[in-house]
């Protein structure tokens, strides 16, 4: 059953995923030669606990740890261990945070605005990371991954079927000469760490269910340098050739305005939209919370607006700037 998230609970979960993208950010700023999957559990761990979340991954069908550590051939599910990085290595930080509600509201809580959430609500995603130096076809499945991402999420919006966003990354990832892993896919997120629907990276925009208003869900394609095809090793899943694997995720939403990244600061498609609106608009839009309105004023998104639209590029790069720095 696909739950329809309120205005309200997304933008929780953009809070809880903005949380989570940071903590993802100093993780990967620990990734060194000579670093174990360990080390980087215990900081995780650290750095989760300070968020008032707990991790949501150990206890996921016996899953002993709270960080998915995959290494090379390992495209999902690496149990972080002793083993330490070395160099030319690639590795995948996979993490989840789930938070109570009261973490983000104080005071008496109109729970009939978060119907779905009472109870607290799961975050997901990964990046792939390098470590050392790597050869440019390693660089390049990165890089490949990380876009093949990207065309899946410029896909999501009310009306389309999810089957549009498999074809879109599927289409884009065998044009640069991969094949999509199949066997393993993205998924609906909320009181559930794993919910419907299952989001396929590959297929046809013919096929799947109808995305609405309110939806959230995981998107996470994974490609490799040779096989799609995947067998079990412990609690991992790699590649059947062994060949390297790389794998981005990121958490979304569907709203009346298109699709908001719930995990990353750029609030990616709609950060153009912004320079077109008034400062109402973008409070309706991206919520107050999300705006911060009680720290950044108005009058500066206008300024950046402004400066945008004076400057081309230039001046949307200053803006994006700004929104990182302040959010």
């Amino acid at each position: 059953m696909i739950t329809i998230k309120t205005k309200e609970e997304i933008d929780l979960m953009h809070q809880g995923g903005r949380i989570l993208k940071k903590i993802i950010d100093k993780l990967s700023k620990k990734i060194d030669i000579g670093v174990s999957g360990r080390e980087i559990e215990i900081e995780a761990e650290k750095l989760i606990k300070g968020t008032g979340g707990v991790p949501n991954f150990r206890g996921q069908d016996g899953f002993p740890s709270c960080l998915c550590f995959s290494i090379n051939e390992e495209i999902v599910h690496g149990v972080p261990s002793e083993r330490k990085l070395k160099d030319g290595d690639i590795v995948t930080l996979d993490l989840g945070i789930f938070f109570q509600i009261n973490t983000f509201l104080k005071g008496d809580i109109d729970y009939r605005k978060y119907p779905n959430l009472k109870n607290g609500f799961h975050t997901d995603m990964a990046r792939t990371y390098s470590v050392g130096n790597v050869n440019d076809k390693i660089e390049r499945l990165l890089k490949i991954n990380k876009k093949a991402l990207k065309r899946g999420i410029s896909k999501v919006k009310a009306g389309v079927k999810t089957g549009e966003i498999g074809e879109a990354i599927e289409k884009f990832a065998q044009r640069e000469g991969y094949e999509v892993v199949k066997n393993l896919c993205g998924h609906g997120i909320g009181s559930k760490l794993h919910e419907d629907p299952d989001i396929l990276h590959y297929g046809s925009k013919k096929y799947g269910e109808i995305l609405k208003e309110g939806m959230v869900f995981c998107i996470e394609p994974m490609l490799s340098l040779g096989s799609d095809e995947i067998i079990k090793r412990g609690m991992a899943y790699i590649t059947d050739d062994n060949s390297l694997s790389a794998h981005f995720e990121d958490m979304v939403a569907v709203t009346k305005n298109g699709v908001i990244v719930l995990t990353d600061w750029k609030l990616f498609i709609t950060i153009k939209k912004v320079f077109s609106m008034n400062g109402k608009e973008i409070i309706n839009h991206f919520g107050a919370s999300t705006i911060r309105t009680e720290e950044r004023n108005i009058p500066e998104w206008k300024m950046n607006r402004y400066r945008a639209k004076r400057n081309g590029e230039k001046g949307l790069a200053a803006a994006e700037q700004w929104c990182k720095d302040h959010y």
